[in-house]
């Protein structure tokens, strides 16, 4: 396992990426009253995020819609090895 070294964020870029989507998406835009509350808006923005969050590794398409290309891409490699 590497280490990003101190100031030197870009050494991993893509975790860095995702702290500033979550801190601006989550943090940054809410008071929370309890831990609770807390919970279900990280909950219901980690599902917005991993489903229907278009992301440019994926032609910038979000995950539910890359799902199916994916699947028969696969299809293809398994039943041609």
């Amino acid at each position: 396992m590497r280490y990003t070294q101190p100031g030197k964020p870009m050494q991993n870029g893509y975790v860095e990426r995702f702290n500033r989507f979550f801190r601006e998406d989550i943090l940054d835009a809410y008071y929370f009253n309890d831990i609770y509350q807390m919970r279900e808006k990280v909950w219901e923005w980690t599902e917005d995020y991993n489903n229907n969050h278009p992301h440019s590794s994926m032609g910038n398409k979000s995950p539910r819609d890359f799902k199916p290309r994916f699947s028969k891409e696969l299809k293809f490699f398994a039943e041609s090895g």
